[in-house]
């Protein structure tokens, strides 16, 4: 999602990131986005990249469907998380009340702002009542190209002005911030984290 730049980055870097991502420590953040679910919940990891979050909840007993945008990483996903990783796009994601959460860690940052409305209300669309969005962006209110990828920096304002956009209404019910994950080799970065539950009836 996000430029077309943004793609062709992760098709193109596909190994690279991969090593540089695979081994982050993001446990507590996962643990907080599972202690909202069901056991045995059904996650959709949206935008996975490395596959290394669908791996951590794979191994905790969880059923994740996966996908990602770029085909090598997809591939290379695959392979590590031990199960097909579907190459999709965000703004192609059309389920309907299927999943107990959606975790896109990372991912929709790519996401342009006046498209992001549209790609967070399928993600409410996919997810059953009651089921839990968690999604991460950069703090700052930008819109940047770095690297050849699309970035788009947001603050909980903006978040919380996205979600007056989407229906059925969804309710923020916890936001905190951390620093770039134990383990990855990437710069330095503030982290908003945002955790919303899904209302349909």
């Amino acid at each position: 999602m996000g430029k077309n730049s943004t793609l062709n980055f992760y098709d193109n870097n596909a190994s690279s990131y991969f090593e540089q991502t695979k081994n982050g420590d993001l446990k507590a953040v996962c643990d907080r986005f599972l202690d909202l679910l069901p056991k045995s919940a059904y996650i959709l990891d949206f935008g996975c990249g490395s596959g290394r979050d669908s791996k951590y909840f794979l191994d905790n007993g969880y059923r994740v469907k996966a996908i990602d945008g770029s085909k090598k990483l997809c591939e290379l996903a695959s392979e590590y998380i031990g199960q097909p990783v579907e190459c999709m796009r965000f703004d192609e994601l059309s389920d309907d009340s299927v999943y107990d959460g959606i975790w896109a860690c990372a991912s929709i940052i790519h996401v342009e702002r006046q498209m992001l409305p549209d790609v967070f209300a399928r993600m409410i669309m996919a997810t059953k009542d009651n089921g839990i969005v968690y999604a991460s962006f950069k703090k700052g209110d930008k819109e940047i190209n770095e690297n050849g990828k699309y970035f788009n920096y947001i603050t909980k304002d903006i978040f919380e002005k996205l979600l007056k956009q989407v229906s059925p209404n969804p309710e923020l019910i916890d936001y905190f911030e951390n620093g770039t994950c134990a383990g990855v080799n990437r710069p330095a970065v503030t982290w908003g984290n945002y955790i919303v539950r899904v209302r349909k009836k």
